[in-house]
């Protein structure tokens, strides 16, 4: 067998030199492929959860996997269609969703890793969505510090990109880079599985399974078309000159500086001067021989930054709209695709707000010099305010929140800690999330003091006194212990954290190809390596040997039993929430049939 990160390495460099993929399919017969895809999935929310069939990661085996093999082998694997449900959007609509069962996600995450290792090196370094060590605050960055000096913002909105991918088009452009028909045919059958609703089968004519682990992938590779274009054509078009012409205006003045120090005027005539010219910008903003024309992605949403008249934005507008038209049979809305002028309004992007600073006379550098003129300023909006407001606050005001009131003191500080904390870690690098987040912080502050108060039957004065907790150089915390008999103390913290606008890096958005292989060679997850041993960790057996899953371990103290069963006690001890068994252990389990007498060897290893 070919080792895991040998395929990974040659096809990484196949990537990267633009080579096609021959022979792929017979990568897919690499047992530890599916080995590694078992142990990074199996922690997934939804691996416990039920697609069409009953079948999840409860049960998983080796013997399951030789089967998936088994049936690649002969060519006769057939896709589950997917259970479809859905799920809230934030404007109060519903998205689709599909759960595929447990075999497919495996087999979808295997494809993933191979496709992904091909592709990523061949990916544009303007996209960001779904893939790795990259993020919605990688393209942030990167607008804010490539994009000085933007005029026009063109704001890209694709209809239902995900559920009209044509998929003879991506079949197409898969075809073009892997010369291996199985896979076509496999990547075909996912496309066409279909999905169930009501237990009624719905075909798919087009878009990618929603909820599918492979599914972000086959998006941005059919979207990278788009990356392409506007690379290759639309920015070599639309970017030209080195530099602005100085404006007349401004020559003129620094010509008068230029004979006043000549002539020895006095220093406070040349600061005049200097003043003046401070006014003035440098460049001429109307240069017909300089443009630029900048672009990002992440998923389906896009942004292009353009330096120069709006009747060329328009054209790139009407452009990008026949490409995705034509090539990609994807409709551009033309309502929400907006064209706006970044000293008058602000584009939206990614959930933020983003502006060019337009500050002529603004002096806030140590040579006097307009540092900021032309910079990107990057802004949180006030809608996560009313959010937090029209939730935790009853006419204007903070309330308690009911629901909250049988949980924990721990659970509901950390609740609270949790919204905010994840508001701000989004929002970090927003100029103003200062004072957008300051209200929010004493919001949530107010209404978790309230719902404190509420429990326990006193005032809130009472509750902020018991918990606020002062340290020097940090915001005042509000802190909850939970003492445990023979461990350490859980704690909840609210509050704590400075809400200043930080940067980051963007080079720390950049893909590191030598950690990603280095990662690849680590030792496997632990789940892996215990069914490796092909020995059930309950009675010593090995045949028929596989995994049971639970989906969280609250699950294992609900029962009403006096005496713990061994099976949940070993779990217990280990803290874990997989147990490797065989197939008689797992069958008593599931039937509610293990008494919890001890079981050879069980004492030992619990211990």
């Amino acid at each position: 067998m070919v080792p895991t990160e040998t395929i990974l390495a040659i096809l990484k460099e196949r990537g990267e030199h633009q080579a096609p993929l021959r022979k792929l399919y017979r990568n897919l017969y690499n047992l530890d492929l599916y080995l590694r895809a078992y142990g990074k999935i199996y922690r997934n929310a939804g691996a416990t959860t039920q697609g069409s069939t009953r079948e999840t990661v409860d049960g998983m085996s080796q013997d399951k996997i030789q089967a998936i093999i088994d049936s690649l082998r002969q060519g006769d694997y057939r896709w589950t269609p997917v259970r479809r449900t859905e799920t809230p959007k934030a404007n109060g609509k519903t998205r689709p969703l599909g759960i595929p069962t447990w075999s497919d996600k495996l087999l979808q995450e295997v494809l993933r890793t191979l496709l992904e290792t091909y592709y990523e090196p061949r990916f544009s370094d303007l996209s960001h969505g779904f893939r790795p060590e990259r993020s919605c605050h990688t393209a942030l960055t990167q607008i804010k510090q490539k994009w000085g000096g933007t005029v026009w913002f063109i704001e890209g909105d694709i209809k239902g990109c995900f559920d009209n991918v044509d998929h003879d088009v991506l079949l197409d452009i898969l075809r073009r880079d892997i010369h291996d028909e199985r896979v076509i045919k496999l990547i075909r059958g996912l496309l066409k599985a279909g999905y169930m609703r009501d237990w009624t089968w719905h075909d798919t004519a087009s878009g990618t399974p929603q909820g599918g682990i492979i599914s972000p992938l086959l998006a941005n590779i059919y979207l990278n078309e788009l990356d392409r274009f506007v690379e290759d054509e639309l920015i070599p078009a639309y970017t030209k000159g080195e530099r602005r012409k100085q404006s007349v205006e401004w020559r003129r003045v620094q010509a008068r500086i230029r004979w006043a120090r000549h002539r020895g005027d006095s220093p406070a005539q040349i600061k005049a001067l200097l003043q003046e010219r401070r006014q003035l910008r440098e460049g001429n903003p109307l240069d017909p021989d300089f443009r630029r024309l900048r672009y990002a992605r992440y998923a389906d949403d896009f942004l292009l930054g353009y330096i120069g008249p709006k009747n060329d934005a328009e054209v790139i507008r009407d452009r990008i709209k026949e490409f995705l038209s034509d090539k990609l049979k994807l409709t551009l809305s033309e309502e929400k695709t907006l064209i706006t002028h970044s000293g008058e309004a602000a584009a939206k992007f990614l959930g933020y707000e983003i502006a060019t600073i337009r500050l002529n006379n603004k002096s806030d550098g140590p040579t006097g010099n307009r540092t900021i003129q032309g910079h990107i300023s990057l802004r949180m909006p006030r809608k996560p305010l009313a959010k937090i407001r029209e939730k935790y606050t009853i006419a204007d005001k903070p309330a308690s929140i009911p629901y909250l009131l049988k949980d924990s003191d721990l659970t509901i500080v950390h609740r609270y800690q949790s919204v905010l904390q994840g508001l701000y870690n989004f929002y970090c690098l927003a100029a103003n999330v200062s004072s957008r987040m300051n209200p929010i912080q004493w919001v949530l502050k107010s209404s978790m003091l309230r719902t404190l108060a509420e429990k326990h039957k006193t005032s809130v004065t009472n509750i902020a006194a018991k918990l606020r907790v002062a340290h020097p150089g940090l915001p005042t915390m509000y802190t909850v212990m939970e003492e445990r008999a023979g461990k350490k103390p859980l704690i909840a913290t609210f509050g704590g954290i400075s809400m200043k606008s930080r940067k980051i890096p963007y080079g720390q958005g950049d893909f590191d190809y030598e950690a990603a292989f280095k990662y690849g060679t680590s030792p496997q997850a632990e789940i892996v390596t215990r069914l490796l041993q092909d020995t059930c960790e309950l009675c010593g057996s090995q045949e028929d040997v596989q995994v049971h899953h639970i989906r969280k371990m609250s699950d294992l103290k609900r029962d009403g039993r006096k005496v713990i069963p061994n099976w949940k006690r070993f779990m217990l001890t280990r803290v874990r929430k997989t147990v490797v068994v065989c197939k008689r252990c797992h069958d008593t389990i599931h039937g509610g049939r293990y008494d919890g007498q001890p079981l050879r060897s069980l004492e030992s290893r619990v211990r």
